[in-house]
């Protein structure tokens, strides 16, 4: 199948063949790298704040290789993009993904040995000029797959960031930051979390702050809800500023959402006025911070809690100049909805 015929229809959302991976791969890496950069020139980002989103959004395009890789050859099974308002995999795609690596031995041991499928394509080729089979080729894929993946840095549902030291200290002596892929909307968050420590020490409450976090702000919530839950736990951590970014949707041919941007971009590939190739992705930051405080509990178990201001949340939609014209000419009041106007990227170019 030619990159041309990657049209993939509206109530489906499986990768069926190599060029629809390799295209979609491409997407999503080119999406993240170009991410950091445009936040970082933009002043969206603090530096700090963009060290760290460099670190997950690597996690996560490394996992994606994984996908890759994993279904290069795979008759059987297909990779499956989130119906919803994601363009990204399904949750569970990364939960097979931990399943597998964590019992690479078992399945290493059904493999032949690499040098045996070495010699085997050498005298194919070589020998009897054969094209290789395609179950030696995902015999092929599977070792590659289960000796080259590292477990360690697939993108989980949720990953602990540290704590640094800010130089800032108005809002904050410390920085903590954390990320999940919520399983209900299939798309990574990134959050951040400014904080002082009342009567003890980062080394003593480090664990404790880590666990906190863990249980109860590793899913998508409304951030009021979720800073109450982290002050309610660490009485003595005094949180300044929340801050989360949702990373997503992901607008490109192979979303399948009822937005009005993946459906002005899907008609725009399918009438040729921008690349099959060409996307956008949208960033949504929400923020609060600490405006006072109040006191709750009974006279003998009474706990110092933060007063909240929410701020207006702040949209982002980051794309090519082209497919920027296309939205400014189909959807105009959409764009006009966004913080600031939509911050160009470079142009994803498949060839």
């Amino acid at each position: 199948m030619s990159l041309n015929s990657i049209v993939t229809p509206l109530d489906s959302a499986i990768l069926e063949t190599k060029d629809q991976y390799k295209v979609y791969f491409k997407i999503v890496n080119h999406a993240f790298k170009n991410l950091q950069e445009a936040m970082a020139k933009k002043g969206i980002c603090t530096e700090v704040e963009v060290t760290f989103i460099k670190q997950y959004c690597e996690l996560l395009t490394y996992s994606l290789e994984a996908f890759r890789i994993k279904y290069l050859f795979d008759d059987e099974e297909k990779m499956r993009i989130d119906l919803t308002e994601s363009g990204f995999p399904n949750y569970l795609e990364f939960r097979y993904l931990i399943n597998d690596l964590g019992l690479k031995h078992e399945h290493l041991n059904k493999l032949p040995e690499i040098e045996t499928v070495k010699k085997e394509f050498l005298e194919t080729l070589l020998k009897d000029r054969q094209p290789i089979s395609e179950r030696k080729l995902q015999q092929a894929a599977s070792i590659i797959y289960y000796t080259s993946v590292d477990q360690h840095y697939i993108f989980r549902r949720f990953i602990q960031g540290k704590i640094v030291s800010n130089v800032n200290k108005s809002e904050g002596e410390y920085t903590v930051s954390w990320s999940f892929y919520d399983i209900t909307l299939n798309r990574a968050f990134i959050c951040f979390l400014n904080f002082d420590l009342y009567k003890e020490t980062l080394a003593e409450y480090t664990e404790r702050i880590y666990e906190v976090l863990e249980t109860v702000a590793n899913r998508s919530m409304s951030l009021d809800m979720m800073a109450y839950a982290i002050d309610k736990k660490l009485p003595k951590l005094l949180p300044k500023k929340l801050r989360v970014m949702d990373f997503g949707p992901l607008h490109s041919i192979f979303a399948k959402d009822e937005l009005d941007i993946t459906h002005v971009l899907l008609q725009g590939i399918v009438d040729k006025t921008v690349a099959i190739s060409a996307y956008a992705i949208s960033i949504t930051i929400d923020e609060i911070i600490s405006s006072g405080n109040f006191t709750e509990g009974s006279i003998f178990n009474r706990q110092e809690l933060q007063l909240w201001e929410s701020k207006k949340s702040q949209k982002y939609l980051f794309t090519s100049h082209r497919v920027m014209q296309l939205l400014y000419d189909k959807i105009p009041e959409t764009l006009r909805s966004l913080t600031i106007d939509p911050i160009e990227i470079p142009e994803l170019k498949l060839n």
